[in-house]
C-alpha cells in the first residue's frame, strides 16, 4: 500500500524567503500596515511649501537691501556730479567736511565755510549741504541736501 503523502499546505502559501513577503507570516511576526500614501505626500509637500517659503522670504529681504543700496549709491553719484560741476577754488581732500552752497542764478559753489561762519548773513541763495569726501571720490551729504532733478531715464 503505498499511498503518496498529499500535503495539506497549499504550494501557493509557502515561500522559501519569508522575510519578504509584503505581510506577517507567522503570529509573532511584526504586523506590516500599509502606508498611506495620500499622508506622506502631504506631509512632504507642507514641509517643502515650509521651506520654499522660507528661502524665498529670505531672498526678498537681500533683494530689498541690494535695492535700497543700489538706490543710495545712485543718490551719491548724482550728488557728486553735482559737487563736481559745482565752483570750487580748491583741491577738496578725502575725509574732509565742505559746504555746498547755490547762488541766486542756480550754479552751485563748494566752500569750506560753514553757514554758521559767515557772520550775519550768507552771501549766496542758499545753503545745501554739508558734504564729506569719500576714499571713492563720490560725496556723503552729512546734513542738509542737494536736489537732484529727475529725468526721463530714471
Amino acid at each position: 500500500m503505498s499511498e503518496e503523502f498529499e500535503n495539506p499546505i497549499d504550494k501557493d502559501n509557502v515561500t522559501d524567503i519569508p522575510s519578504l513577503l509584503p505581510y506577517a507570516h507567522h503570529r509573532g511576526s511584526v504586523a506590516i500596515k500599509p502606508e498611506d500614501k495620500g499622508k506622506i505626500k502631504s506631509k512632504a509637500l507642507a514641509a517643502m511649501y515650509e521651506q520654499t517659503d522660507m528661502q524665498m522670504s529670505q531672498l526678498y529681504k537681500q533683494m530689498e537691501l541690494l535695492v535700497e543700496q543700489a538706490k543710495k549709491l545712485k543718490n551719491r553719484k548724482e550728488i557728486s556730479e553735482i559737487i563736481y560741476n559745482a565752483a570750487l577754488g580748491f583741491d577738496p581732500l578725502i575725509g574732509h567736511t565742505y559746504h555746498l552752497y547755490q547762488r541766486k542764478n542756480g550754479q552751485y559753489l563748494l566752500s569750506i565755510v560753514a553757514p554758521n561762519e559767515w557772520g550775519r548773513s550768507i552771501p549766496f541763495e542758499r545753503f545745501c549741504a554739508t558734504v564729506r569726501l569719500l576714499a571713492d571720490h563720490t560725496w556723503d551729504i552729512l546734513e542738509g541736501e542737494v536736489v537732484v532733478e529727475v529725468t526721463e531715464e530714471d
